[in-house]
């Protein structure tokens, strides 16, 4: 056991928000935190790494153990570059390495009891070096900083002028390369895009040590957790398995509780109505037996009935009219800003009934081409054009289309002014705003709060064509399954832009791929997405259109016999000779890593001890061996950025 919580009680205000809350994890475990926004996941994470306290209960750690904890937000500041930020965590061993140098030096000059004394010592820090890592470090770091989003020129840039959303990637990317025994992380797949999550996940998964990770992503969850520990009203329960595993054991869980209860709350409504009967008949004899089940359901211990969630979204989203067939055409779609190129002659069609998610890394362009589509962006090139019938809802990730000078109610009332007072109040009470909530500025919301207005508003509207741009932002997993209900009831049709894996496999019915400048189109969910991703590349990313057709997963679809096959077999052979290239360079390393190790073994050989010239001889063989080392990471690096590995 690496971590243990027993019997952690906090309250804010005489609001009960941690009650009795026990659970432990032992090492190498996965350990997910879940449950609704204000449950209480951020604080009891803070009351484990001693930032707030407990009201009563304690926090338990190993002995020698390292903690290593990522918040949601960061705020720190530094004239470094990504890289220089990320490498000073492995500046024990760069001087390790550096002493590893000065000591080398001494040796060629050395002789004696000097040259004994100067070995000793440079075995000893060569031993500590290869078991630090000292070999693979660098990397390790490059590995991370690849991972994160942050390769080529962009390793390059200052801190200072990063995002808080990229600041927070650097964070992550330090703690990762602390390799504490401890993880502990709030919401760390937020600000990454889906490579850098799979990338993250893969990462997780080989991590040796234990993990304590706060996430809403479902998907991410399924991936990575061992153990689900769950924080309801107060209380805590822990759960084996993954996200999915959790969620089947909690409905059966529930429903047993409910089923339990009834049953109780039946038997105890029969025997109640048996003892008055009894009495009822006002006989001595009766009324024994009427006291003798009275004291019987005295002692019955009652279940407290199942509490249910009342801070919960309730909506449904309804079209005021049918739209036609064809709801939207996207004709040789172009955009730029300034050099930088997001997409060029893109072409795709969208029916109605369909919900189709658009993917992409960060920075490819897709809140871009929502807002083209919604004339909220200029084309450079193209067309978007609507069916017949078509009325649009957008929801923006920003809430843009919100009015900072408003309170909530004003933004629904100036919107849809037919509405009664006591129509708006019942539908902002559907998004959890209730009392005097109503008044609240819009520009003191949180985002989640913004993002339920914007919800509420999309509602209304009767839209039948939805256009979203990240709908799950600030959501918890609760609102998300509502919002995923309400979209797969939905009878309209839905282009939307989600990071969020777990949502897109529950709702599309399309995949879009926003990638290299062009727009790959799979008739499928997230996981047949997954499944096509490399074959559909390998033929499409060489096609002179910006878009693959929207049968394009079909190998003999007409699209495809266009293509420029000779072009595709010579890139495809392009790309394997670097494959196998990029394998030979990760065979180099292994080897030369291996002989710099040899070369260690025969440097501390007490035959060789007061032998300056043999010493000599080996100490240069391994600076060759070092640079060549160093070579062969360079190019490793080369071929890992040409390949996006």
């Amino acid at each position: 056991m690496i971590l243990a919580c027993n019997h952690i009680h906090k309250e804010f205000s005489e609001e009960v928000i941690l009650k009795d809350a026990t659970f432990h994890i032992n090492e190498q475990e996965r350990t997910a935190l879940v449950g609704i926004n204000g449950a209480g996941k951020t604080t009891l994470l803070r009351i484990i790494i001693g930032e707030l306290e407990a009201d009563s209960g304690e926090v338990i750690q190993a002995k020698n153990t390292t903690f290593g904890y990522l918040p949601q937000q960061q705020g720190y500041h530094s004239d470094k570059t990504i890289y220089e930020e990320l490498l000073a965590v492995k500046a024990d061993i760069i001087g390790m390495d550096a002493e590893i140098r000065a000591v080398e030096k001494k040796m060629a000059q050395a002789d004696g009891a000097e040259l004994e004394h100067l070995l000793d010592r440079y075995h000893r820090l060569q031993t500590t070096f290869e078991n630090s890592g000292g070999y693979t470090y660098k990397s390790q770091v490059l590995g991370v900083i690849n991972g994160l989003g942050f390769g080529g020129d962009a390793m390059n840039q200052c801190i200072n002028c990063l995002s808080g959303g990229q600041k927070t990637r650097v964070a992550l990317g330090k703690l990762l390369l602390t390799e504490p025994d401890l993880l502990i992380m709030d919401e760390p797949t937020n600000h990454l895009d889906l490579e850098s999550i799979r990338w993250l996940e893969n990462y997780l998964t080989s991590y040796k040590g234990s993990i304590l990770v706060v996430s809403h992503d479902r998907y991410f969850l399924d991936r990575i957790a061992t153990q689900i520990v769950e924080i309801d009203h107060g209380a805590i329960t822990s759960f084996k398995g993954n996200y999915s595993s959790y969620s089947e054991k909690k409905a059966a869980l529930r429903e047993n509780e409910i089923r339990q209860y009834y049953n109780q709350q039946q038997e105890i409504k029969h025997q109640e109505a048996v003892i008055a009967k009894l009495k009822s008949f006002n006989r001595e004899k009766s009324i024994k037996r009427a006291e003798s089940r009275e004291k019987m359901l005295d002692k019955i211990e009652r279940i407290e009935k199942p509490v249910e969630y009342t801070k919960t979204m309730s909506f449904s989203l309804t079209p005021s009219c049918v739209s036609g067939n064809d709801v939207l055409s996207v004709e040789h779609f172009a955009k730029s800003f300034g050099d930088n190129k997001l997409f060029s002659d893109i072409s795709f069609d969208v029916k109605r009934g369909e919900r189709i998610a658009i993917l992409g890394q960060n920075g490819t362009g897709k809140t871009t081409l929502l807002k083209m589509i919604q004339g909220m962006e200029p084309v450079d090139t193209g067309v978007a054009i609507t069916g017949t019938n078509v009325e649009i809802g957008y929801y923006d990730q920003e809430h843009s289309v919100l009015h900072n000078d408003k309170t909530i109610f004003e933004e629904i009332q100036d919107d849809y002014p037919d509405l009664t007072h006591t129509a708006i109040r019942n539908v902002l009470a559907a998004f959890l705003f209730t009392g005097d909530d109503v008044f609240k500025p819009v520009s003191l919301l949180s985002g989640g709060e913004k993002g339920r207005v914007s919800l509420a508003k999309l509602m209304l509207s009767k839209a039948n064509f939805l256009l979203l741009d990240e709908p799950t932002n600030h959501l918890d997993i609760v609102s998300k399954e509502i919002l995923e209900t309400a979209l797969n009831n939905y009878t309209g049709t839905v282009l939307y832009v989600s990071h969020d894996r777990y949502f897109i496999n529950k709702t599309a019915t399309r995949v879009m791929d926003l990638t290299n400048h062009k727009l790959l189109s799979y008739d499928g969910d997230y996981q047949y997405y997954l499944e096509k991703k490399e074959t559909m590349e390998q033929i499409h990313l060489s096609s002179p259109s910006g878009m693959a057709s929207p049968t394009a997963a079909n190998a003999n679809s007409s699209s495809e016999a266009k293509l420029d096959w000779q072009e595709q077999k010579k890139q495809a052979a392009q790309r394997k000779k670097q494959e196998r290239l990029y394998e030979q360079t990760e065979d180099r390393i292994a080897v030369l890593e291996d002989e710099i190790s040899a070369l260690d073994e025969e440097l501390a050989r007490p035959e060789y001890a007061c032998d300056a010239g043999k010493l000599t001889e080996l100490t240069k063989e391994r600076e060759k061996k070092e640079a060549a080392l160093t070579d062969a990471m360079e190019q490793w690096e080369q071929l890992a950025e040409d390949l996006e590995l």
